[in-house]
Formats: C-alpha cells, sequence, structure tokens
C-alpha cells in the first residue's frame, strides 16, 4: 500500500516542499531512499523505539521510502514525525483520510516527545505559499511558523498527540498570534537594555553619536572594561526595525536555529559576537 506525507527542505532561507512516498510489499526490510543524510538514515531507531512505547510497531514486511524529489539532498532530524506517520499509515494502523492537506515536522525521541526543529518560519510560509490546509511541529516552534497567516499550526508534544488527531479526529489546539500586537509588544523590552549601564559616560556619549549617524565603532580596552557589555546593548538605542524587517531577522534566525523557544516575531536587533580569528567562510555561514 502507497501512502504519501509531506514534509519539507530549508536550503538557505527557502524551503522546498519534500514529497515521502511510502511503500508496503510483502517481504522484509527497510530500504530509505531520496539521498537522505546520516541522521534521516538512522532516524528508523528512533521511530521504532518511539512507537513500541507508544503502542504501535514497525511491521515485519517490505518497506520502502522514498523522499522526492530525489535529487535534493535531505538533512537533519526533523524528518522523523514525517516518516513515522506514513509508516502507520501506508501499514493500516491508524486511518488518516486528510493526511495530504498537512505538512508534518518533527524530531522524536524515544519515548514518543518531539524535540524542537529549525527553520520553522521558512517552511510554514512555503506551506502556504503551495495551498496547504496546516502545518503540525513540536509547540516549541508553533509560534515562530504562526507569524504565516492563513495557515493553521498546529503545535504538539507527543506523537500520540498527531495519530489521536488523524485516526480518532481528536482536536489538536491551533496556535494563534497576532503579528502586529506580538511585535509592537517586543519593542520595548529589549533584552539588553543601553540604559542598564552606569557609569561610563565617555563611551556611552560616543556610542549614541554613532547610533544617531550611522557610524561604525572600534571599542578598544583591556579584559573587563566592558566593551562587549556595552556592544550588545547597543542594538537598543538604534532605531527600530520595521515589521518587514523583523520578519526577514526572523526567518534568519529560524533556519540556523536561533529562535528562543516560544518566541514569535524578533523585534529587536540582533547582536552577534564573534571571535577576532573566525574566518571568512564561517561569517559567511
Amino acid at each position: 500500500m502507497l501512502k504519501k506525507v509531506f514534509g519539507s527542505a530549508v536550503f538557505g532561507v527557502e524551503a522546498t516542499t519534500i514529497t515521502v512516498e511510502v511503500n508496503v510489499d510483502k517481504g522484509v526490510g527497510y530500504h530509505l531512499v531520496g539521498l537522505p543524510d546520516n541522521a534521516i538514515k538512522e532516524s528508523n531507531f528512533r521511530i521504532a523505539a518511539a512507537l513500541q512505547n507508544n503502542g504501535f510497531k514497525i511491521p515485519g514486511k517490505k518497506i520502502i521510502i522514498n523522499m522526492s524529489p530525489a535529487d535534493l539532498r535531505k538533512e537533519g532530524s526533523a524528518y522523523d514525525l514525517t516518516l513515522a506517520i506514513g509508516i502507520l499509515t501506508a501499514t493500516n494502523q491508524i486511518k488518516a483520510d486528510t493526511l495530504e492537506g498537512y505538512v508534518i515536522m518533527g524530531e522524536l525521541s524515544l519515548d514518543g516527545t518531539l524535540q524542537p526543529i529549525k527553520g520553522a518560519l521558512p517552511i510554514a510560509i512555503k506551506a502556504h505559499e503551495e495551498g496547504f490546509k496546516g502545518f503540525i511541529l513540536p509547540k516549541q516552534n508553533a509560534k515562530e511558523a504562526a507569524i504565516v497567516s492563513g495557515l493553521n499550526v498546529y503545535g504538539v508534544d507527543t506523537i500520540t498527540q498527531v495519530i489521536d488527531y488523524f485516526d480518532k479526529g481528536e482536536a489538536l489546539e491551533q496556535t494563534i498570534i497576532d503579528v502586529k500586537e506580538e511585535f509592537t509588544k517586543s519593542l520595548n523590552f529589549p533584552e539588553f537594555d543601553f540604559a542598564d549601564v552606569k557609569g561610563q559616560e565617555g563611551i556611552k556619549r560616543c556610542m549614541e553619536i554613532a547610533a544617531a549617524g550611522g557610524h561604525n565603532i572600534i571599542l578598544i580596552g583591556p579584559p573587563g572594561a566592558g566593551k562587549t557589555m556595552l556592544a550588545k546593548r547597543l542594538p537598543s538605542i538604534l532605531p527600530p526595525m520595521t515589521l518587514s524587517e523583523a520578519l526577514e531577522t526572523t526567518k534568519i534566525h529560524s533556519v540556523v536555529g536561533r529562535v528562543k523557544e516560544n518566541m514569535g516575531i524578533m523585534a529587536q536587533r540582533p547582536f552577534r559576537s564573534p571571535h577576532h580569528t573566525i574566518s571568512n567562510v564561517v561569517v559567511l555561514m
């Protein structure tokens, strides 16, 4: 029996929809094709344990899984939930008549709980563009994906919630956020505030002038003088980001997994602190 489940792969800051085709036939064996990396190849062990610990199993049949398009390299452990749901439906352990209307992503722990993924926002944007009804993903990433309006986003904690949703029709809690309200609320509460700095009047005045005029700054001093502490707080006196800048920043941080847990849109200008010995290759990554 052949079943299709939809996931997504992130390349740069853009996502590409991946069709996971699961075919079950007579025989024995588990074959995963479509240029998966080692993390995906190892998923069968995580899936087998997660299913067994929740009352299901990978049956002793010939299972062929193709991740299409087969010429694109797939990376990471975020396909665990996609593959697991595909196996359960293809082996008739659960029914999922509406499965093709959803993008499903998530890393499985051995007990069936879900771990956060990278790139939730670009995946949600692509899912909305291609007309999917909903996006099921770990709850830690739900607010991040819910930035995209017009797409039903469901954050889940365990694989059993997803199984019960498709097989038994049990409702999942939809994550809904007001992007403008969330953006405005976060503007006035920077994580590191320039107002916290006591003393250092000379350098504070110089940094205020540089921030107002858009000038570069070089801070020179012995370790512990406060260079990084001051630089970390500089974004709080820069002009606030526009909504479009905030969305673009959130998208980039989503891809590298730097959006904080249960956080929606990033409203503060980011601060990065690379070491002085960093190479050009790492800077451009």
